[in-house]
């Protein structure tokens, strides 16, 4: 993997795992690393999912994929600040 790609990579991550904390309800205690890592995570997911069931290329914005993603990182998130005692209040 290129500089280029573990950029681009980290910036997805940082994206999809703040859009998955936003869909969670509550206030997450989650450092800003973590975040990331569930992001890139449910992105690599995400888009396996998605070309598993045939929708990760389609013409413009892949919105499809784009749910998987935001989904996976919200479970993510949930869990995570569950599982760290400090969950959602």
């Amino acid at each position: 993997m290129t500089v280029a790609g573990i950029i681009s990579a980290i910036i997805v991550g940082l994206v999809i795992g703040a859009l998955g904390r936003l869909v969670v309800p509550g206030r997450q205690s989650l450092p800003i690393w973590l975040t990331i890592v569930v992001g890139i995570v449910a992105a690599i997911i995400g888009t396996a999912i998605a070309q598993a069931v045939g929708v990760a290329v389609t013409d413009g914005i892949d919105w499809i994929e784009l749910v998987f993603q935001v989904g996976l990182a919200a479970l993510g998130v949930a869990l995570i600040a569950g599982v760290r005692g400090r969950g959602t209040v």
